[in-house]
């Protein structure tokens, strides 16, 4: 059974997640089993990010 994706430990800015986000799309990266555990890593994070731009913002 796979493990869920952890938070990571510092929190990135949204650009900097979502460029990676790109970035791994582009290159095609989501192919493998080891890119879409990726993948699944920089949505939690892009997540916690969008959160945090909330609680800034409001």
């Amino acid at each position: 059974m796979p493990t869920p994706p952890t938070q990571p430990p510092c929190a990135r800015s949204l650009a900097v997640v979502n460029e990676e986000i790109r970035g791994l799309l582009e290159a095609g990266g989501l192919v493998s089993p080891e890119g879409r555990l990726r993948y699944q890593e920089l949505l939690v994070e892009w997540a916690a990010a969008v959160r945090g731009d909330v609680t800034e913002a409001a």
